[in-house]
């Protein structure tokens, strides 16, 4: 089974990118970042390479998905508490992200939503597994 998750992205401008993520509390691998690409950390396990459209396209024989016009994916990560959902996404906000739907409280978990520079959908969330509802 797998032991890693990379979640591969295309972006318009690299270093911006970088700045925007970096500026959201990201680090980056400096062995796999280059002008080409950069690897976010996420967790131990879980990165996010950004990749620059032209490269992104040598992976791939389809055309690239304007992020800004439809979904393409929804990339969703958990945090400690339903403060950290918020400040994040308020920060992404500040850093010229566009929030794309309200936050949602189900009372075992809140979640809001940001899209990045590229439209990209990121979705934060606290869950509360002891709350969840049985039926």
């Amino acid at each position: 089974m797998a032991t890693k998750v990379f979640i591969n992205l295309p972006v318009k401008n690299l270093d911006k990118s970088m700045e925007f993520f970096t500026n959201l509390g990201f680090s980056f691998n400096p062995q796999f970042t280059d002008e080409n690409a950069a690897c976010m950390v996420v967790s131990e396990s879980i990165f996010v390479m950004l990749l620059t459209e032209a490269y992104f396209k040598t992976f791939t024989k389809k055309p690239l998905c304007n992020a800004k016009e439809s979904t393409e994916v929804l990339i969703a990560l958990d945090t400690h508490s339903k403060d950290e959902v918020q400040q994040i996404v308020t920060k992404a906000q500040t850093l010229g992200a566009t929030l794309y739907s309200e936050p949602q409280d189900h009372g075992w978990m809140y979640q809001h939503s940001f899209a990045d520079l590229d439209g990209h959908q990121w979705e934060f969330a606290y869950m509360d597994i002891t709350q969840f509802p049985n039926e």
